[in-house]
């Protein structure tokens, strides 16, 4: 993979699903990448990434997952296994603090916040796409939750409809380091244009 450049007009962050349910202590899906998050310094990563995008005057979107509602999934034909999980935990409940944006990586004005996507993928059946093509935003940068689903799936899709993508290897976590590496050495290179660490993110930014 070729060094990357990203120009300030043209570059947006997709921090997909930063929810309380993913990334606070208390949160119902929490301990489930805790272990995985902790050793890869997640919140810290995430908030560096948002702090310096944010300085370098690049467009932040937010990627959100459905928030779950009675009656969600309910007479579907085929929902998947993590949809069936939502309907039995109600994670990110519209309404309920597991639904609510984790306090450090809250949309502030001038965020994008894109429709909300039903399973993996932030662009299917989403505005996501126009928003960041109205804006003419070239490249993203993928952070965020689950590594080897919405994080994946949403950065194969943007690579599909002609995306450069980037992922960030320790802003993001799963449920094993089996699924992250998985994700980042297995599947990553077939769709990702860039696969970085944080640190290795970071100097690329315009102004750094």
């Amino acid at each position: 993979m070729s060094r990357p450049t990203y120009v300030r007009e043209t570059t947006a962050l997709l921090l997909v699903d930063p929810y309380n349910d993913f990334l606070a202590d208390g949160g119902k899906v929490w301990p489930r990448v805790q272990a995985v998050a902790e050793e890869v310094n997640l919140i810290a990563n995430l908030k560096a990434i948002d702090a310096a995008v944010r300085k370098a005057g690049i467009q932040v979107v937010i990627a959100p997952h459905r928030r779950w509602e009675p009656g969600d999934y309910e007479g579907w034909d085929h929902p998947n296994p993590t949809q069936l999980a939502i309907m039995h935990r109600h994670s990110f409940a519209r309404g309920e603090w597991g639904g609510d944006w984790y306090p450090d990586l809250a949309p502030r004005p001038g965020d994008v916040v894109a429709a909300e996507h039903w399973a993996q993928s932030g662009f299917a059946n989403t505005d996501l796409d126009q928003q960041l093509r109205q804006r003419g935003i070239t490249h993203v940068i993928l952070v965020g939750l689950l590594a080897n689903t919405c994080v994946e799936s949403t950065g194969r899709y943007a690579m599909e409809i002609g995306y450069h993508v980037t992922l960030v290897r320790d802003a993001t976590a799963a449920f094993s380091q089996e699924m992250m590496h998985a994700a980042h050495t297995l599947n990553g290179p077939t769709f990702a244009h860039a696969i970085l660490s944080t640190a290795e993110l970071l100097p690329l930014l315009p102004g750094a």
